[in-house]
């Protein structure tokens, strides 16, 4: 469910004014409300989820939500007591509703005199250099250096001991205790989210943070989106190099290390001690197991088992990218001979 922190609810909606926003259909109580919107896994009284990729049948057919919007063919999955909202473009009709219940994420701009809003609560020792900004309601623990021209934004929570370089900008996020971010980071922004179809995108609000724990160390214009709905996750002790992208509701496992100019789409997870040498992409929805290295400029489209150290792309298990590459070779001399 949205942090309140940072996302402000307009109103309860009923059925049916939902279905005249979206264009779904039910077969509910049309005075019904719905309060509020998460995912197939924390839905729950009230709420609304969204079912629109197979991949999370299992989650779907097990959900708590009271409402979800699902395609026709699909609602029969549905568990006892579960309301379909019944449309042909489920993810479209959950951002307009998601629009609806919270306009105004990423417009909320405030005027202040202060360069530390009177809010804001630093703990002892926290340093702040010229032109940083500490805004609304956020939290500095003790010790904390924030450089020159960072930005802190509203309700967020940085730890004891962190390091904040010059030119960062924090949104939306949660992070850890002893955490570096090294100039120009950004953490918390929106991801790429939006339904595409021939009646024109549609924008869905980015309504998840980012958690970043303990002990981690993020490079110079790192950019890590926050979860469309769902968190994304840094686990404790990871290294991120420069320029990497993390899409919304990643999720990097314990000591992972992530080098330069990797990129990773959205909801995909890592398990403890990945490494994804610089230039590699990891496709979206996939799950990488613990353990596993994925070789420089590697394109992954499928989970790996944890263990395995995979190259090429599409990435194939080390030792094959090796024969492959060794009979490209000779067939490339065979031709030219």
């Amino acid at each position: 469910m949205p942090d309140s922190r940072f996302f402000k609810k307009t109103r309860a909606f009923s059925v049916e004014e939902v279905c005249a926003l979206t264009g779904a259909t039910c077969d509910a109580d049309a005075a019904r409300l719905i309060h509020d919107v998460a995912t197939l896994e924390e839905a729950g009284e009230g709420q609304a989820a969204c079912f629109h990729n197979r991949a999370y049948l299992e989650a779907f057919k097990n959900t708590n939500a009271s409402f979800c919007f699902v395609t026709k063919e699909l609602a029969p999955h549905a568990p006892e007591g579960l309301v379909c909202l019944v449309t042909a473009s489920p993810y479209r009709a959950f951002g307009l509703f998601c629009q609806a219940l919270y306009p105004n994420v990423d417009r909320e701009f405030e005027a202040c005199d202060t360069r530390i809003h009177p809010t804001a609560i630093l703990g002892e020792g926290c340093i702040v250099e010229p032109g940083a900004v500490v805004m609304r309601n956020a939290h500095v623990g003790e010790g904390t250096h924030i450089g020159a021209n960072a930005v802190v934004g509203k309700g967020v929570v940085v730890g004891k001991n962190c390091v904040i370089e010059p030119c960062v900008t924090l949104s939306h996020c949660v992070l850890g205790d002893n955490i570096v971010l090294l100039a120009g980071a950004r953490i918390g922004q929106a991801g790429f989210g939006f339904f595409m179809d021939e009646k024109g995108h549609v924008k869905v609000p980015q309504l998840g943070r980012v958690i970043i724990e303990d002990n981690v160390e993020i490079g110079a214009g790192t950019t890590i989106d926050r979860g469309s709905m769902s968190d994304t996750v840094v686990g404790r002790g990871s290294r991120i190099d420069n320029l990497v992208q993390l899409g919304h509701n990643v999720r990097l496992g314990k000591g992972c290390v992530i080098v330069a100019q990797v990129g990773i789409a959205g909801s995909t997870q890592l398990g403890d001690y990945v490494i994804a040498a610089g230039q590699a992409g990891l496709a979206g929805h996939l799950k990488i197991g613990s353990g596993v290295r994925i070789a420089a400029q590697s394109g992954i489209v499928r989970d790996v088992p944890e263990g395995q150290t995979v190259a090429g792309t599409p990435a194939v298990p080390v030792k094959q990218w090796h024969r492959q590459s060794v009979m490209l070779a000779k067939l490339v001399t065979k031709e030219q001979s």
